[in-house]
Order: C-alpha cells, then structure tokens, then sequence
C-alpha cells in the first residue's frame, strides 16, 4: 500500500484538491496556477525519482500550495491591499558579479527593508504579526540548518547563508510558490538539479505577484524602503511598469570570470541535491545562459534610463561606501553616517572567506578563453569593464 502511494504521489490534480483539503481553502489567487503546477509536475515526473525522491517531492508541492493559499487568504482577511511600495531599491547584475554583497550592504540602511528567508518559508500570517518568539523564525533556522547539512560547500561559494532563517532573500525566492522556477533553497529534499528557465515566464504576471508579497511583509510594520536582489536586468520592462519610482543599481564584471564561477556554483549545488554532477554539461547549459543574458543587457532599452545606475564589480569591491553613496545620490537618497558605520561594521565581521576560499578556474568552461575575450569584448568596451586578471 505505502508502494502504490508513492507512486500517484505526483498526480498534480491530486496535489492540489490535498492542498484544498489540509487548509479548507480554495483561492490559489490566479486561475493559471492549476496548468503551471501541472508543468512543474511533469518536470518532476521526467526525473524518473524514486520512490523516496517523489515523496520528498511531494511533500514540496504541498509546502508551496498551502502556503500559497493561506497567503491569499490573509490578503482576503487583512487590508494588505493598501499597502504602498515606494520607492523600491533592486541590486542586479549578471550572477557572481557582486550583487550579495551589495544586497546586504544595502539592507544595512536603517531605513530599508529586505526580505528574510523565514518570511518567505512561512509567509503566513503576515510576518508584520508576528512576535519576537515567533516560531517561523526558529523552524526557518532549522531548515537552513538541514539544507547546508545537505550541501557543506554552499556555505563557502555563498557565506551569506551563515545567516539562515534570518538571511536575505533574493527575489527569485518571492515566486518560489508560482511554480515558475525551482531554486535549491525551496527544492533542496528532492534530487533534482536545477530548474531555473524550464517552466513557463510572464514577467508581468510574477512582477504582480511580486508586489504581493512586498505588500504581505510590510503589512503592520513601520514604513520602509525596499531593498531587493534578483536577476531583474532582462526584466526591466516589466519591473519599470510595476514599479515605475524604482531606482536599479546594476554591477558589471569580466564576463569570463562570471561564468567560470557561476559553472562552480551551479555544479557544487546540483551536486549536493541530485548527488552527482556533469560537469561538462552544466558548463555548456550556464555558459549558454550567460552569453543570453549578455546579449540581453547590451540590447536593454534601459541601459541609459536615469532609474538604472551602472557600477562596475572592481570599483564596488575598492569602495564599497562610495559606490552606494553615488547610487544613492541617483535614486535621490540620503546616505546617513548610520548606515555608513553599519556597512563599516558588516564588513570587519563577514569575511568573504570565513567559511573558506571559494576556487575555481576557467578551464571550468571548456572553452578558448582568448576567444571568449573576444567575444564579450563588446560588453567590456559598453560598461568600461576590463579583463580581470586571477591569481
């Protein structure tokens, strides 16, 4: 019997009239969700997992709906609608480009507001209700506790996650229960690698949403900017039309050195959720990802747009109080001597390092790196971005 359940375990119409049962309620906020759920179940269903993968697969699923249906059913109780988003700050940029430590180093400001892990893993109620000893906060701990149990070297190749339940979300992980993509913060139990461009994209749509949630977090609590991290640069169309006062500061690096890291990071992650790693085909599958997201940026119609502030990665790492002091300026913020000591501080307490160096190399790619030179040498010459030289 426990055999045969497994295997319907994956039935998406199953999943989600059990999701319906457990909350007693019906409202998953978008008549999509239903046939993009049925996606994200096949995608999962191609795995061929067995029978402990499907079950822990399962269990996901069923985290992601009653979470989702609850959050609209606090949107439903409490006036969250009124809420306002003003002003809005997002850090983006290619990955491995410096846009963590920027996001933490923004989220500094007094006066800012980031979202944490364990307001996204347990939105509801409203984190704007919850009490100090909330529990969300301890089991969201807990949670990052087992998931870096599950992949050591993530603490090294991102030392942010120290932070656990209390660290900061990128906003990939606001859309996690939209079933567009399938990040490894969410779907560390199950063996899969990644899924991040497999399931189908509406910017417009996750950007709605997207407001949703920042509505969600700030309900009940004090006024405060937002400060945000995600991979927005080939968006910026459908974040400008959700949040027209929002201000971009957008980083740059050598784009070899980017995608050799990025090829590490992605493998070390896949290999700690699925258990093993092609590491030629994870080169290929990334560096394919980055030479779109190039071309993307240089195409951008908002390369010149007042709203995004371009910062190149060596001069944001020689002075980082300077290059969010002038972004700042940009957005028509005031930089105050408390948020300067605060990025002061944060920086003395969080080596890079202090979990352990992060290596890698570009034999990585597999590719002629002179020949990659060449190429992205239109993306250098565009944002003054020199050849990065390694030790």
């Amino acid at each position: 019997m426990t055999t045969a359940v497994r295997d319907e375990a994956l039935d998406a119409e199953a999943l989600l009239d059990e999701a319906r049962r457990r909350t007693g309620l019906t409202d998953f906020g978008d008549p999509t969700l239903p046939a993009r759920f049925g996606t994200a179940v096949a995608l999962l269903t191609a795995e061929g997992l067995d029978a402990d993968g499907r079950q822990a697969a399962r269990e996901v699923c069923l985290r992601l709906l009653t979470n989702r249906l609850r959050f609209f059913a606090d949107r439903a109780r409490h006036p969250i609608a009124d809420e306002q988003v003003v002003r809005p700050l997002f850090a983006t940029g290619e990955p491995r480009s410096g846009t963590t430590l920027l996001h933490a180093l923004l989220a500094r400001d007094p006066a800012g507001r980031a979202p944490r892990f364990w307001e996204l893993m347990h939105p509801s109620p409203p984190p704007g209700l919850a009490a100090p000893d909330d529990p969300r906060r301890a089991e969201a701990d807990e949670e990052w506790r087992a998931i870096l149990r599950r992949i050591p070297t993530w603490l090294v190749n991102h030392p942010y996650n120290d932070m656990l339940g209390d660290g900061l979300a990128e906003c990939e992980r606001l859309w996690d229960f939209d079933f567009r993509r399938m990040g490894p913060t969410t779907w560390w139990r199950v063996p899969i690698r990644m899924k991040m461009s497999e399931l189908p994209a509406d910017p417009r749509a996750e950007y709605a949403l997207h407001r949703k949630v920042l509505q969600h977090c700030q309900f009940a609590r004090p006024p405060r900017h937002w400060v945000l991290k995600g991979f927005h640069s080939t968006r910026l169309d459908a974040l400008f039309a959700t949040y027209p006062d929002a201000h971009v500061v957008w980083t740059h690096r050598d784009p070899v050195q980017v995608i050799a890291s990025r090829i590490v990071m992605a493998g070390q992650l896949d290999e700690g959720m699925h258990g093993s790693v092609d590491w030629a085909d994870t080169a290929r599958r990334y560096l394919a990802l980055s030479r779109e997201s190039i071309r993307a940026a240089l195409a951008s119609p908002y390369l010149d747009d007042p709203r995004v502030h371009h910062v190149r990665y060596s001069d944001f790492v020689a002075d980082p109080v300077g290059v969010i002091g002038r972004f700042y300026d940009a957005a028509g913020r005031r930089m105050t001597a408390e948020h300067e000591a605060a990025i002061g501080s944060y920086l003395r307490d969080n080596r890079g390092d202090r979990h352990g160096k992060f290596r890698y190399s570009t034999d990585v790619i597999g590719e002629d790196v002179a020949a990659l030179n060449e190429e992205f040498a239109p993306y250098r010459e565009r944002f003054g971005v020199e050849i990065e030289q390694r030790d």
